[in-house]
Protein backbone atom coordinates (compact mmCIF):
# COMPACT_ATOMS: atom_id res chain seq x y z
CA UNK A 1 0.00 0.00 0.00
CA UNK A 2 1.51 3.31 -0.66
CA UNK A 3 1.43 5.88 2.23
CA UNK A 4 -0.60 9.04 1.11
CA UNK A 5 2.11 11.06 1.82
CA UNK A 6 4.04 9.61 -0.84
CA UNK A 7 0.75 10.41 -3.53
CA UNK A 8 1.01 13.92 -2.66
CA UNK A 9 4.99 13.47 -3.05
CA UNK A 10 4.12 11.99 -5.94
CA UNK A 11 1.62 14.61 -7.62
CA UNK A 12 3.55 17.53 -6.49
CA UNK A 13 6.51 16.27 -7.98
CA UNK A 14 4.52 15.42 -11.31
CA UNK A 15 2.86 18.98 -11.31
CA UNK A 16 6.49 20.37 -10.99
CA UNK A 17 8.14 18.55 -14.31
CA UNK A 18 4.71 19.62 -16.74
CA UNK A 19 5.50 23.03 -15.68
CA UNK A 20 9.13 22.66 -16.08
CA UNK A 21 8.06 20.58 -20.00
CA UNK A 22 7.60 23.19 -22.64
CA UNK A 23 3.45 22.82 -24.09
CA UNK A 24 5.25 24.06 -27.48
CA UNK A 25 7.77 20.77 -27.50
CA UNK A 26 5.29 18.57 -26.52
CA UNK A 27 2.28 19.77 -29.23
CA UNK A 28 5.08 19.78 -31.96
CA UNK A 29 6.36 16.76 -31.44
CA UNK A 30 2.64 15.46 -31.47
CA UNK A 31 2.63 16.99 -34.29
CA UNK A 32 5.42 15.15 -35.48
CA UNK A 33 4.63 11.93 -35.11
CA UNK A 34 1.18 12.64 -36.44
CA UNK A 35 3.43 13.45 -39.95
CA UNK A 36 4.82 10.11 -39.64
CA UNK A 37 1.43 8.43 -39.23
CA UNK A 38 0.71 9.97 -42.48
CA UNK A 39 3.44 9.31 -44.04
CA UNK A 40 2.49 5.75 -43.04
CA UNK A 41 -0.81 6.18 -44.95
CA UNK A 42 1.66 7.09 -48.00
CA UNK A 43 3.75 3.97 -47.62
CA UNK A 44 0.32 1.52 -47.62
CA UNK A 45 -1.23 3.43 -50.83
CA UNK A 46 2.25 3.35 -52.32
CA UNK A 47 2.18 -0.80 -51.63
CA UNK A 48 -1.40 -1.10 -52.35
CA UNK A 49 -1.75 1.40 -55.62
CA UNK A 50 -5.55 1.63 -54.81
CA UNK A 51 -7.51 3.90 -52.70
CA UNK A 52 -10.47 2.09 -51.14
CA UNK A 53 -12.44 2.89 -48.09
CA UNK A 54 -11.04 6.21 -47.42
CA UNK A 55 -12.60 9.96 -48.46
CA UNK A 56 -10.43 12.34 -49.91
CA UNK A 57 -12.56 14.91 -48.04
CA UNK A 58 -11.20 13.49 -44.56
CA UNK A 59 -8.21 14.16 -45.53
CA UNK A 60 -8.18 17.45 -47.44
CA UNK A 61 -10.27 18.56 -44.01
CA UNK A 62 -7.22 17.54 -41.75
CA UNK A 63 -4.75 19.00 -44.47
CA UNK A 64 -7.10 22.58 -44.30
CA UNK A 65 -6.45 22.30 -40.60
CA UNK A 66 -2.72 22.18 -40.69
CA UNK A 67 -2.64 25.44 -43.01
CA UNK A 68 -4.88 27.11 -40.36
CA UNK A 69 -2.38 25.86 -37.83
CA UNK A 70 0.54 27.15 -39.57
CA UNK A 71 -1.07 30.69 -39.27
CA UNK A 72 -2.14 29.86 -35.66
CA UNK A 73 0.94 28.68 -34.20
CA UNK A 74 3.41 31.71 -34.95
CA UNK A 75 0.13 33.90 -33.63
CA UNK A 76 0.85 31.45 -30.33
CA UNK A 77 4.87 31.67 -30.49
CA UNK A 78 4.97 28.49 -31.31
CA UNK A 79 7.95 27.63 -33.42
CA UNK A 80 8.06 23.68 -32.75
CA UNK A 81 4.68 23.27 -33.19
CA UNK A 82 4.66 25.32 -36.21
CA UNK A 83 7.68 22.91 -37.99
CA UNK A 84 5.46 19.77 -36.73
CA UNK A 85 2.41 21.16 -38.17
CA UNK A 86 4.29 22.05 -41.78
CA UNK A 87 5.31 18.13 -41.41
CA UNK A 88 1.81 17.53 -40.94
CA UNK A 89 0.86 19.43 -44.32
CA UNK A 90 3.52 18.29 -46.59
CA UNK A 91 2.81 14.40 -45.96
CA UNK A 92 -1.02 15.18 -46.22
CA UNK A 93 -0.32 16.74 -49.48
CA UNK A 94 1.78 14.11 -50.58
CA UNK A 95 -1.07 11.74 -49.35
CA UNK A 96 -3.48 13.55 -51.02
CA UNK A 97 -1.58 13.70 -54.19
CA UNK A 98 -1.39 9.97 -54.23
CA UNK A 99 -4.52 9.44 -53.76
CA UNK A 100 -5.84 11.92 -56.74
CA UNK A 101 -3.00 9.78 -58.58
CA UNK A 102 -4.23 6.52 -57.66
CA UNK A 103 -7.76 6.93 -58.17
CA UNK A 104 -7.33 8.47 -61.72
CA UNK A 105 -5.71 5.08 -62.68
CA UNK A 106 -8.54 2.74 -61.55
CA UNK A 107 -10.97 5.08 -62.89
CA UNK A 108 -9.39 4.67 -66.61
CA UNK A 109 -8.89 0.83 -65.93
CA UNK A 110 -12.26 0.75 -64.76
CA UNK A 111 -14.02 3.18 -68.21
CA UNK A 112 -12.18 0.66 -70.23
CA UNK A 113 -13.55 -2.31 -68.39
CA UNK A 114 -17.33 -0.85 -68.52
CA UNK A 115 -16.64 0.08 -72.18
CA UNK A 116 -15.80 -3.07 -73.48
CA UNK A 117 -19.59 -4.21 -72.89
CA UNK A 118 -18.90 -6.84 -70.34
Amino acid sequence: MIPLDTLTALHSSLSSLLVAIDADFINGLIEAFAGLFVLNHCRVLYADKSVRGVSIVSALFFTLWGFWNLYYYPQLNQPVSFYGGLFVVLANAVYISMMVVYRRRTASVDDLYLGCGK
